[in-house]
């Protein structure tokens, strides 16, 4: 795996997580009690961000750890999941 490869994998394992986060122990306007004119009353009183990002950071580490190692080591392959068998067969080097 190639160094743009792995960040590019952790990018995405970020954001995906990130996505996840940001809803969980949301409290909205509505839930608190205190709508302000002109807002909606499921717009975001307390979002706690940081403390998500963090959380999404040490997460999103060790997901990306496990891949990178399955990864490198080969224990799952592009041809793992060729159910249809349409790639081309293994050449042994023998060719000739």
């Amino acid at each position: 795996m190639s160094i743009t490869s792995a960040i590019v994998l952790y990018a995405v394992l970020w954001f995906m997580t990130f996505l996840i986060a940001i809803p969980i122990r949301l409290k909205t306007q509505g839930d608190m009690g205190e709508v302000v004119p002109g807002t909606h009353a499921g717009a975001p009183e307390h979002h706690n961000l940081k403390p998500k990002a963090l959380i999404t950071t040490v997460v999103a580490a060790v997901m990306w750890g496990i891949l990178f190692w399955i990864i490198t080591t080969g224990q799952i392959t592009v041809r793992d999941f060729d159910w249809m068998d349409r790639l081309p067969p293994v050449s042994d080097g023998t060719d000739g």
